[in-house]
Protein backbone atom coordinates (compact mmCIF):
# COMPACT_ATOMS: atom_id res chain seq x y z
CA UNK A 1 0.00 0.00 0.00
CA UNK A 2 0.93 3.69 -0.69
CA UNK A 3 0.68 5.95 1.86
CA UNK A 4 0.17 10.10 1.08
CA UNK A 5 0.11 12.31 4.15
CA UNK A 6 -1.07 15.73 4.00
CA UNK A 7 -3.32 17.81 5.80
CA UNK A 8 -4.00 19.85 2.69
CA UNK A 9 -3.38 18.36 -0.87
CA UNK A 10 -5.49 15.48 -2.09
CA UNK A 11 -3.64 12.27 -2.33
CA UNK A 12 -2.01 10.99 -5.57
CA UNK A 13 -3.75 8.18 -7.55
CA UNK A 14 -2.42 4.96 -6.31
CA UNK A 15 -2.06 6.49 -2.73
CA UNK A 16 -4.24 6.29 0.87
CA UNK A 17 -4.91 9.51 2.57
CA UNK A 18 -3.71 10.32 5.67
CA UNK A 19 -4.27 13.84 7.30
CA UNK A 20 -2.72 13.25 10.42
CA UNK A 21 0.39 12.07 11.87
CA UNK A 22 -1.62 9.33 13.87
CA UNK A 23 -3.63 7.98 10.70
CA UNK A 24 -0.24 7.57 9.21
CA UNK A 25 1.15 5.97 11.79
CA UNK A 26 -1.80 3.87 12.10
CA UNK A 27 -1.02 2.72 8.21
CA UNK A 28 2.55 1.79 9.06
CA UNK A 29 1.78 -0.55 12.10
CA UNK A 30 -0.08 -2.87 9.47
CA UNK A 31 3.99 -3.53 7.96
CA UNK A 32 2.01 -2.81 4.58
CA UNK A 33 3.10 -0.04 3.68
CA UNK A 34 5.28 0.41 0.32
CA UNK A 35 5.76 4.46 0.00
CA UNK A 36 5.43 6.66 2.34
CA UNK A 37 5.36 10.34 1.11
CA UNK A 38 5.64 12.75 3.79
CA UNK A 39 4.76 16.55 3.82
CA UNK A 40 5.80 17.87 7.29
CA UNK A 41 2.97 21.28 8.19
CA UNK A 42 0.26 19.38 9.10
CA UNK A 43 -1.63 22.53 10.65
CA UNK A 44 -1.89 20.00 13.91
CA UNK A 45 1.45 22.09 15.73
CA UNK A 46 2.61 20.57 17.40
CA UNK A 47 2.59 17.39 15.57
CA UNK A 48 4.25 17.45 12.13
CA UNK A 49 5.71 14.82 9.95
CA UNK A 50 8.76 14.54 11.90
CA UNK A 51 6.84 12.73 14.46
CA UNK A 52 6.11 10.07 11.84
CA UNK A 53 9.84 10.08 10.94
CA UNK A 54 10.88 9.52 14.64
CA UNK A 55 8.25 6.79 14.53
CA UNK A 56 9.45 4.55 11.56
CA UNK A 57 13.26 5.23 13.43
CA UNK A 58 12.52 4.44 16.77
CA UNK A 59 10.15 1.25 15.45
CA UNK A 60 12.38 0.15 12.53
CA UNK A 61 9.31 -0.25 10.41
CA UNK A 62 10.42 1.10 7.14
CA UNK A 63 9.12 1.43 3.70
CA UNK A 64 10.55 0.64 0.85
CA UNK A 65 10.62 3.92 -0.23
CA UNK A 66 9.78 7.53 1.83
CA UNK A 67 9.15 10.69 -0.29
CA UNK A 68 9.27 14.21 1.06
CA UNK A 69 6.91 16.36 -0.89
CA UNK A 70 6.99 19.01 2.13
CA UNK A 71 7.39 22.46 0.21
CA UNK A 72 8.39 23.77 4.37
CA UNK A 73 12.62 23.76 3.55
CA UNK A 74 13.26 23.24 7.26
CA UNK A 75 11.10 20.04 7.80
CA UNK A 76 12.42 18.93 4.63
CA UNK A 77 15.97 18.84 5.76
CA UNK A 78 15.04 17.89 9.65
CA UNK A 79 13.08 14.39 7.93
CA UNK A 80 15.53 13.50 5.52
CA UNK A 81 18.67 14.14 8.10
CA UNK A 82 16.87 11.66 10.48
CA UNK A 83 15.85 9.42 7.88
CA UNK A 84 19.70 9.10 6.00
CA UNK A 85 21.00 8.79 10.00
CA UNK A 86 18.97 5.90 10.40
CA UNK A 87 17.31 4.22 7.56
CA UNK A 88 18.69 1.04 6.08
CA UNK A 89 20.46 1.08 2.93
CA UNK A 90 17.63 -1.03 1.05
CA UNK A 91 15.09 1.98 1.61
CA UNK A 92 15.24 4.50 -1.17
CA UNK A 93 14.32 8.14 0.10
CA UNK A 94 13.83 11.16 -2.15
CA UNK A 95 12.47 15.08 -1.98
CA UNK A 96 9.76 16.53 -4.48
CA UNK A 97 8.64 19.47 -2.62
CA UNK A 98 5.13 19.92 -3.67
CA UNK A 99 3.99 23.56 -4.06
CA UNK A 100 1.86 24.90 -0.97
CA UNK A 101 -1.88 25.13 -1.84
Amino acid sequence: MNVFLDDTRPNPPGFKLARTAAEAIQYLKTGKVSVLSLDFDLGTLPVTGYDVVRYIVENHIYPKQIIIHSANPFGRQKMLGLLLKHKPASVKVSVSPLPWI
